[in-house]
């Protein structure tokens, strides 16, 4: 990220170093932990600042926003930034798109979705902004592609992901159907599309990644997702919406479910067309992204 900045304004973080003390007093602060690290980070950085994150994590971050008040909701003064990222870091970041999808897949919403979309752009990446429903669509969809091929993936021995989408198919195809079965019964107000066009869509982009390892990991941010919304089903007498992912984590990987698995949008705001300088957290995906910064 910093690499996408070769004016060098950017000021790029150290793990023990604080935004208050270290980073720039405004902009976007672009945060690239892992997600573990993501709640402590939080803590440390002064409330009035909080608004100014920008989140790069796969999972799903909905109820960690809920928590500090950073939900992605036009309504909201506090809420953050966040950015479903479809290319690959490193020095020289390679956007990943499909054959289906040759625009490009990334995308953002948020209080700096906009300055975040000059900044890729700037490198020639990709990156859409929708409006808040399509964006909420769109995080799901992605939710839905790392939790079924990873698990499809260690239920067939850990293969990559290429091999998934060639050599196993049939069970990828039963896990994203149920997945986005279940999102549907937990997002009815989203337009989630029909399930051939997502799961031609996210088998499309399995191709561009076909090099990926597999595995289970995360689960309170991942998988666990899933496995709440059918405990939660069970739990009132009614169909598991995702039995084959229940079946298959208990089978396949035990070791990440637990016995309680819970997992603890702003409109355009007509700044110019610049890269905003920005606050950076993180290893290779934060030093791309200062690169993108030419100013």
């Amino acid at each position: 990220l910093a690499a996408m900045n070769p004016a060098g304004t950017d000021v790029v973080l150290e793990p023990w170093q604080t935004v208050a003390s270290h980073g720039l007093p405004s902009g976007p602060i672009y945060v690239c932990t892992r997600n573990d690290e993501l709640e402590p980070f939080i803590e440390k950085t002064p409330a009035d600042r909080r608004k100014d994150l920008v989140f790069f994590q796969n999972g799903m971050l909905d109820p960690l926003f809920q928590k500090y008040g950073l939900q992605l909701n036009p309504s909201n003064p506090n809420a953050s930034t966040q950015c479903l990222v479809y290319f690959a870091p490193g020095p020289k970041p390679k956007d990943n798109v499909t054959d289906l999808n040759p625009e490009g897949l990334t995308a953002a919403f948020g209080r700096h979705a906009e300055s975040l979309a000059r900044r890729l752009k700037s490198a020639d990446m990709s990156c859409k902004v929708p409006d808040e429903l399509n964006f909420q669509s769109m995080m799901l969809e992605k939710h839905i592609w790392i939790c079924a091929f990873m698990l499809a993936g260690v239920k067939n021995g850990g293969v990559k992901i290429g091999e998934v989408e060639k050599d196993c198919t049939a069970d990828v195809t039963v896990l994203i159907s149920e997945l986005l079965a279940s999102c549907r019964l937990a997002n009815p107000a989203l337009p989630l599309d029909d399930t051939a066009t997502v799961t031609a869509r996210l088998l499309a982009y399995a191709r561009s990644v076909a090099h990926f390892p597999t595995a289970v990991k995360e689960f309170p941010w991942r998988n666990g997702y899933f496995w709440d919304i059918s405990q939660a089903a069970v739990s009132e007498g009614k169909a598991d919406p995702a039995p084959t992912h229940s079946a298959w984590l208990k089978e396949y990987a035990p070791s990440v479910v637990p016995s309680d698995s819970s997992v603890a949008m702003f409109a355009a705001t007509g700044e110019p067309a610049r890269i905003v300088p920005a606050t950076i957290i993180g290893g290779g995906l934060a030093k791309g992204l200062a690169a993108m910064n030419p100013a």
